[in-house]
């Protein structure tokens, strides 16, 4: 018997390292990256509806998301809504579903919120209609981040997002800094563009460019690291930075003390060990 409704937490990506190349003739850059999920995780939630039901589609923040941002694009346009609309023209027909969306990965921070909710939703999609179908065509259509995340675990992911190689770590802990600002994606890379001679910082070849476009950034960021006198990375493109920790209780303590003395969110999380749950 089919299946009538599936839930699964969505985690959230950080780039541990990010190496970026010269453009390609189609405009993108190839990248080689260390990325691991952390369990700062959306929540999707995907009912199968009767045969010739319309699709019904709700995105939204949840109550304890850190950063709530005004969420004003179409619905038409969210990531998760295009995985399902890519998954009916693959099949043919079709996959009418209610899509309940509560976020509480940040929008435009560099997390993989919407890559996340897009190889999620292919997940819930072919569960419910039992499809037997290999998604990674898609999930590369939809954006370089999204194979990564419909792989699960953690990985090295390189070219254009399209080879994984599953990385095995111990448990990590972090604290992640989220500004209340976003770091526009193509700007930086344009940026990148630009000054692609300098030198990575902090293993991140995006982080100067991110500097560039976004002039607080760097504020914040130094800030951080004066303060705590501990190394701070940039995730992706920005604007999440993060700083490692030796241990959760480590990690609270120190995410407490940076929202104290400099009033930026601040969030103590860990590397997820599960896949898909």
């Amino acid at each position: 018997m089919a299946r009538e409704q599936v839930h699964l937490s969505v985690p959230a990506k950080l780039n541990l390292t990010l190496s970026v190349g010269e453009p390609l003739q189609n405009g993108m850059h190839p990248i080689v990256s260390k990325m691991v999920r952390i369990d700062m995780c959306d929540e999707l939630e995907v009912t199968r509806l009767e045969e010739g039901a319309w699709s019904r589609y709700a995105v939204m923040w949840k109550d304890d998301a850190p950063i709530q941002s005004e969420i004003d694009w179409p619905i038409t346009s969210d990531l998760a809504v295009l995985a399902h609309r890519a998954l009916e023209t693959l099949v043919g027909h079709p996959l009418p579903v209610q899509m309940k969306l509560e976020k509480r990965i940040p929008v435009g921070g560099g997390l993989g919120g919407g890559s996340a909710d897009a190889a999620a939703m292919l997940l819930a999609t072919s569960r419910l209609f039992q499809l037997d179908i290999s998604q990674v065509k898609i999930a590369k259509e939809l954006g370089s981040d999204v194979p990564f995340f419909l792989n699960g675990g953690h990985a090295t992911v390189s070219g254009i997002g399209e080879n994984i190689v599953p990385l095995v770590i111990d448990q990590m802990h972090f604290v992640v800094i989220l500004p209340e600002y976003r770091c526009n994606t193509e700007q930086v890379y344009k940026a990148f563009d630009v000054l692609q001679k300098e030198n990575a910082v902090h293993g991140n070849d995006l982080l100067l460019p991110a500097c560039s476009v976004q002039l607080q950034l760097c504020k914040d960021m130094k800030a951080v690291e004066n303060f705590t006198q501990k190394e701070v990375h940039l995730s992706g493109s920005g604007s999440t930075f993060f700083i490692i920790c030796d241990t959760t209780e480590h990690a609270k303590t120190l995410a407490l003390q940076i929202t104290k003395k400099t009033g930026l969110v601040a969030i103590a999380t860990q590397s997820c060990k599960e896949h898909w749950r």
